[in-house]
């Protein structure tokens, strides 16, 4: 039987970029004994291929992702006790060192928020519906899926 959660959550998908700080204090709620982040940022070099990434362009299907990142959350909060989640996916074309993607996670124990922070992002990867646009300043090209990204959820199947 999966536990009643009560957990506050906030999903955005937008362009403009956030406040780290200002989503941590947010997420100090219900006096919480630990807060963990995952900030994703945008890269400007691709080691696998030896190439510089000058953009990249991301597009999701609305309505539809925020109700998969919704769904992802709400599983986080049925396994671990949390008081607040905060997911942002940023949108639209985005240069290297552009924050790209914020997971927040507030629990009353250390443990429960890093796992929860990181099956959240986990999950995120691999389910939640966006496509990138790479654009090395010559070429745009779709990203391909990174099978590590796959890999990674398998520990959280039970």
């Amino acid at each position: 039987m999966k536990k009643k959660h009560t957990a506050i959550i906030d999903v955005r998908i937008q362009s403009d970029d956030f406040d780290v700080t200002k989503e941590n204090n947010k997420l100090q709620n219900d006096e919480p004994g630990a807060i963990v982040n995952f900030v994703g940022i945008v890269r400007g070099f691709d080691e696998k291929k030896n190439e510089s990434i000058k953009s990249l362009t991301l597009e999701h299907y609305p309505g539809m992702t925020e109700l998969e990142i919704e769904n992802i959350v709400n599983e986080s909060c049925e396994r671990w006790s949390i008081s607040a989640v905060t997911v942002i996916h940023r949108i639209g074309k985005l240069l290297p060192s552009n924050q790209i993607v914020f997971v927040g996670v507030a629990s009353k124990h250390r443990q429960d928020s890093f796992d929860a922070c990181n099956f959240v992002m986990d999950w995120l990867k691999t389910q939640a519906p966006f496509w990138k646009i790479e654009d090395d300043g010559n070429k745009k090209k779709w990203v391909e899926f990174n099978s590590r990204d796959n890999d990674a959820v398998k520990k959280w199947i039970v």
